[in-house]
């Protein structure tokens, strides 16, 4: 009886290790959008994560909203730096995301200046 709890339980850490390291490693999609930087934020009330928006357009409708993981202090200060002006971001869109890492599947990777 103890032997099958024990096989259970370990089986229900292996899926829930396996579920988390899928959705944190393997990209959706991975792509380059482009457009003026309307905002970066550090925003939560227990979990801070660092969220953002591009206009890709003059309507509301092409805004393009991406999160930037608390390790990336590089790429967070270009963002701060490059606020209104017009940037060329590379992302990785993941399957889901986690509370503690951002509100978007989005996810930074990359940011540039555009001429």
């Amino acid at each position: 009886m103890r032997k099958a709890v024990s096989v259970v339980i370990l089986a229900i850490v292996l899926i829930g290790i396996a579920y988390f390291s899928f959705i944190y490693y393997v990209p959706y999609s991975e792509g380059v959008r482009s457009g003026e930087l309307v905002k970066i934020s550090h925003k939560g009330v227990l979990v801070k994560t660092w969220e953002g928006e591009i206009s890709q357009g003059v309507s509301e409708a092409q805004r393009f909203m991406f999160s930037v993981e608390d390790g990336k202090k590089e790429i967070i200060q270009q963002l701060k730096d490059y606020q209104g002006k017009q940037v060329k971001l590379n992302y990785t869109e993941r399957y889901k995301t986690f509370f503690w890492l951002g509100d978007t599947k989005y996810f930074i990777t990359k940011v540039s200046l555009e001429e």
